[in-house]
């Protein structure tokens, strides 16, 4: 099965046959039945009419031979004439005396050599010939009425009335099958249009669907494409966009590397080498920074798109942070100091959060002199929030140069630096609901404070 078309109306169909084919059996057997009863009845009533009839003759009046031709002649009429109906059936009928003797019978009755012995309805076999008949006993004359007609003949004219009943279904099943057929296309056809529609793009068409006017049931179904779509187009966005800043940023680093290569292969001196080396390792550095924080935004800007929440004790978070950072620290002969003693839980990313903080701490590491300390802060504030604050003795920054800080690749002040940091962070805390500020420290130095918003009670 290629389609839902041919899924759904095989089935339905079979079973509307099959249906209709035991329908008809069971109509065909009752109505045969029911018809059967019915002209049981009619034998019934005609030998009562016969038995009323006779009862009316004058008292002595033996003239069987007169009252046989008037009966034999009304029954030979039937089907004869303007006011004939065509499931008339030929009577035939014989009267005997309580004795057995036989007083009259009409030209078509079977030749009986004597009356049936079961009172009431009864079939019997003579000549070759099935009858149906009707056995009426009249003690008050003396008499026994015998009705009956012919069983082929009945079952003929019963052919034609269940035929008649069974032609409708015969001819409507199939058109109704027809209009099912089409009925159910027509309200497939908006999913059909759909299907053309998705099957006539090409691989580089992430434009979202607008098919309209759209059934309710498949609104879902096109919200969800369009939202993979999106998915899809923000996916290749971000690849697209990594791509062009590992191939900007990583040019240059690259082609320093092979110039203080080069002077390192060509230094006439061992001085001359050591400062190319010396160069050579810095630029290295600088790279690996260039990549890590270019492989840190790839890996947090997908996840940003869906932040997951979930408790986290704050205080916790930023001291194994600050223990991760602690060798770096250790290695620029700077000491990096935890100050706080709160329990702050929030609802928050943490992994996010985790990220930012160590952009940030990094960045004061990276700007703050030898011999001096890096603090970073946790309070809670009155109105639920939580600070962290992360402050160094660098030089600051340039109030004009404020607004470039959060750009990608914007570093200022620090030769070696990426220019990520800041750009991350920033683009985490507006997707986790927080926010960042910066300013100068009167006594000197930056101040990096983030505020988390989504304080637990």
């Amino acid at each position: 099965m290629n389609s839902i078309r041919t899924r759904i109306l095989l089935p339905v169909l079979m079973l509307v046959l099959l249906g209709d084919v035991l329908i008809s059996w069971l109509v065909l057997r009752d109505s045969h039945h029911e018809i059967e009863e019915v002209y049981d009845a009619q034998l019934a009533q005609s030998a009562r009419l016969l038995q009323g009839v006779l009862a009316q003759r004058a008292p002595g009046d033996d003239d069987w031979q007169r009252l046989h031709q008037a009966f034999d002649q009304a029954m030979s009429r039937v089907g004869d004439g303007e006011a004939a109906h065509p499931y008339e059936t030929r009577l035939t009928f014989q009267v005997w005396r309580s004795d057995g003797q036989l007083l009259m019978r009409s030209a078509e009755a079977p030749e009986l050599s004597a009356p049936p012995t079961t009172v009431g309805s009864h079939d019997i076999l003579e000549n070759g010939r099935d009858w149906c008949a009707f056995l009426l006993k009249d003690p008050q004359q003396g008499l026994l009425i015998w009705v009956g007609e012919r069983d082929d003949i009945r079952q003929d004219l019963i052919q034609r009335i269940v035929g008649h009943t069974l032609w409708p279904s015969l001819i409507g099943v199939p058109a109704l099958a027809a209009l099912i057929w089409l009925t159910i296309g027509w309200g497939l056809q908006p999913l059909r249009a759909m299907a053309q529609s998705i099957r006539g793009r090409t691989t580089e068409t992430l434009k979202p669907l607008n098919l309209s006017p759209l059934p309710h049931d498949l609104e879902p179904m096109q919200t969800a494409l369009n939202r993979l779509l999106q998915q899809i187009d923000n996916l290749l966005a971000r690849e697209r966009r990594f791509i062009a800043d590992a191939a900007h940023e990583l040019r240059t680093p690259l082609a320093i590397l092979r110039i203080h290569a080069q002077n390192a292969q060509l230094a006439s001196t061992a001085q001359q080498r050591d400062e190319a080396l010396e160069f050579l390792l810095s630029a290295v550095d600088r790279a690996t920074r260039i990549a890590s924080q270019l492989l840190t935004m790839a890996r947090i800007e997908p996840r940003l798109a869906n932040p997951q929440r979930s408790p986290v004790e704050l205080t916790a978070l930023v001291r194994e942070e600050v223990a991760e950072l602690a060798p770096l620290a250790m290695a620029k002969d700077i000491e990096l100091i935890l100050d706080s003693d709160h329990h702050c839980p929030v609802e928050t990313d943490p992994v996010a959060l985790a990220i930012a903080l160590q952009n940030l701490v990094t960045n004061a590491l990276n700007f703050a002199p030898p011999g001096s300390e890096v603090r970073v802060q946790v309070q809670p504030q009155s109105d639920g929030s939580v600070y962290i604050s992360v402050e160094d003795a660098g030089p600051g920054i340039n109030e004009t140069d404020y607004a470039r800080l959060f750009e990608r690749f914007y570093s200022q002040g620090h030769a070696n630096g990426a220019g990520l940091g800041l750009a991350i962070v920033q683009m985490i805390v507006s997707k986790i609901g927080s926010t960042l500020q910066l300013y100068n420290r009167p006594q000197g130095g930056l101040c990096a404070e983030l505020r988390i918003n989504q304080a637990q009670r």
